[in-house]
């Protein structure tokens, strides 16, 4: 029964398994999260609204005046909630696998300690066991 523990504590994603190099998208998507979460980003909407709102008289139609609006906040969302997402995805998986980390080491800690407890064979069983639990519930 240790065997099964042992491979799925093998099978789950570990910090040190995380590669160093981090991929041009994902760069990119962490510089454009700081860029976004910055209150200088929030100014620089509102300076957009502000300068779209007068900019009416200078196009005459509501239509036209209305449509580059939308237009604009609709293409900068969209691409926003693109490079949040991954950025949000990343940012779980980093966590996940620093928590599979600290579980592994704890299994480790309780079963050099369980000694003749039954009850702290089977609580490090079931805490192998949650190790990778992420990978093995995951829809994908």
């Amino acid at each position: 029964m240790a065997n099964t523990a042992t491979e799925s504590t093998d099978a789950a994603h570990m910090p040190s398994d995380v590669p160093a190099r981090v991929g041009f998208f994902d760069r990119f998507a962490s510089a454009a999260s700081r860029f976004a979460s910055r209150a200088w980003f929030f100014a620089f909407c509102v300076l957009l609204v502000l300068v779209w709102a007068p900019s009416y008289f200078l196009i005459g139609s509501v239509d036209t005046w209305q449509l580059i609006i939308n237009t604009a906040t609709t293409i900068i969302t969209f691409l926003m909630v693109a490079l949040l997402q991954n950025s949000q995805t990343r940012a779980d998986a980093a966590v996940q696998d620093k928590l599979n980390a600290i579980a592994a080491a704890l299994a480790d800690l309780m079963q050099a300690h369980a000694g003749d407890s039954a009850e702290l064979r089977d609580k490090t069983r079931e805490l192998r066991k949650a190790v990778g639990l992420e990978d093995r519930e995951s829809s994908s």
